[in-house]
């Protein structure tokens, strides 16, 4: 008896032309392959030392500088320089200061679609799971290796599936959610599998929130965090490319290492307070933690849907004299529907700094590094000591609306009382 195959097996399958099953070795045909500016240097240098002189498809190709953009230091400017000539020589498409954050930009300008198998050098690729893409990160190495071929070995993940019913409360967001799901798995509880999330409260988001919970997917140690598409992804997919896709499902005999089934329905906001993602607390446990600075945007929660929520809280407000904000919108194409929609005026008469479309605050270069003992509460999807780029800080994890609301009061809060 032949069993059925995982979104992954089945995506793996078609691109290395073998009947791909979990554990398996195979070596696939990529659809589409970035870099960006905290790695793509290291992949350049790599693809010399490879003798590359023609990358395998310009048009399957992009690097992106969005973690230091603009530059703070002449190393990084020389780093850009390196990419910018090379993104030249090759014809490969290039992003540069403040087009946006890379995992924006891949579903925004349409070069990734279902059923594509994609890789960026950069842990969050994983992102694109939520339009039924199996996108994953890798090294420097390992993406000079796919600009060279087109062609990647990958050993076929096992799949964690998880199953969510009912449908979340009001003031309660997809960031919420897989912060909840990260602390109940632990952040090595998918080590190397693919998360693939199904079920009715997965139905219920939008596209927009579903790609929070795919980008966090590496946080449990996933692989990849892998959707199905249904309609809501194929009109956004189409609203943001005119190419032809397949979609593929799971078959219903399929084998899965994990299954786990949860109830959404009393679901409250969540905070992982520091230092690790996993350490997850529903905000009852840490309600009245004073906040020094609070961040909304980066690859998580950037997006229209994110600044709207923010915005709504923010409305005719003042940030807390003990607080400050500072806002980084996902992509250029964001910032200029923000600013068409009123809500950069918001952001800004509420007190807070909008800064250019890209990784901002969320990297520690630059653009918010906090105050030795300051505590940040950030949208971003890491908390690791020093992430931010002072190792004294402490940063704790929320959604947009948690974010808004904790510099109001300069406290955590509870969002509920906005909605």
């Amino acid at each position: 008896m032949v069993l059925g195959k995982t979104i992954a097996e089945k995506i793996l399958s078609k691109h290395s032309g073998q009947d791909a099953r979990a554990n398996d070795i195979v070596v696939a045909d990529l659809d589409f392959v970035m870099g960006q500016d905290g790695t793509s240097g290291l992949a350049i240098n790599a693809f010399e030392q490879m003798q590359g002189q023609k990358v395998f498809d310009p048009g399957k190709i992009a690097m992106v500088i969005d973690h230091s953009a603009p530059s703070p230091l002449a190393g990084v400017s020389a780093l850009h320089k390196q990419m910018r000539d090379f993104a030249e020589l090759q014809k490969i498409h290039l992003y540069d200061i403040g087009d946006g954050v890379c995992h924006q930009l891949l579903p925004e300008q349409g070069h990734v679609l279902p059923g594509n198998l994609v890789i960026g050098a950069d842990s969050h690729t994983c992102t694109y799971g939520a339009i039924n893409v199996l996108s994953t990160g890798v090294g420097s190495t390992d993406l000079a290796a796919g600009l060279l071929s087109g062609k990647l070995w990958f050993k076929v993940p096992e799949t964690f599936k998880f199953m969510l019913n009912g449908e979340l409360p009001k003031g309660v967001f997809s960031k919420d959610l897989i912060l909840y799901l990260i602390g109940d798995v632990t952040a090595d509880g998918a080590t190397y599998m693919a998360a693939e999330y199904v079920g009715e409260a997965i139905d219920r988001l939008s596209v927009e929130a579903r790609f929070t919970i795919s980008n966090m997917a590496i946080e449990m140690g996933a692989k990849c965090g892998l959707m199905e598409a249904d309609a809501k992804t194929t009109d956004w997919v189409k609203a943001h490319s005119n190419r032809e896709f397949e979609t593929v499902k799971a078959d219903s005999d399929a084998v899965y290492a994990r299954v786990k089934e949860y109830d959404v329905s009393k679901l409250e906001p969540q905070v992982a307070r520091p230092h690790t993602v996993d350490n997850v607390s529903p905000i009852s446990g840490v309600e009245g933690i004073p906040v020094q600075q609070g961040v909304i945007g980066t690859c998580t929660n950037g997006r229209m849907e994110d600044l709207r929520i923010a915005a709504s809280i923010l409305k005719g407000k003042k940030i807390s004299k003990k607080s400050r904000l500072i806002v980084a919108p996902s992509s250029r194409q964001v910032m200029i529907e923000a600013m068409r929609e009123g809500l950069i005026e918001i952001f800004v008469e509420s007190g807070a700094a909008v800064v250019t479309p890209g990784c901002g605050p969320c990297v520690g270069t630059h653009n918010g590094v906090p105050s030795d003992g300051e505590n940040v509460i950030s949208t971003a999807n890491r908390n690791f000591k020093g992430r931010m780029g002072n190792p004294t800080a402490f940063i704790y994890l929320a959604s947009p609306a948690t974010v808004a609301a904790s510099v109001l009061y300069g406290k955590i809060t509870d969002p509920r009382e906005f909605f």
